[in-house]
């Protein structure tokens, strides 16, 4: 599963400062089971706006990570609040199925 979730970084503030956040809190929750890895993207013309993506092997496996992580990760999350905002888009099941073309 996919958990989205967009980031609008404040005026005065950069994509590279939550970024460095996003780094230390992704490799702390990389260390749990199921997860399989996260992404940073910046929005084409809007530089202050970010998608982040989480993916995991199952709702359940993301819930538990939730449920009893690290307090670090709380603090790596804390430290940069100050200067964004989170926006969560949702939780995503991968597909059943996916048709591409020339297959």
């Amino acid at each position: 599963m996919k958990y989205l979730f967009e980031v609008r970084i404040k005026e005065g503030h950069t994509a590279e400062e939550y970024a460095s956040a996003w780094v230390r809190a992704s490799e702390l929750i990389q260390k749990h089971h199921g997860a399989l890895g996260t992404e940073l993207r910046r929005k084409i013309g809007e530089p202050d706006k970010l998608l982040a993506i989480a993916s995991w092997d199952s709702k359940a496996d993301r819930d538990a990570m939730e449920a009893s992580h690290d307090s670090k990760i709380d603090e790596i999350i804390r430290s940069a609040a100050p200067f964004v905002e989170v926006t969560p888009i949702g939780e995503f099941e991968e597909p059943d199925w996916v048709v591409e073309p020339g297959n």
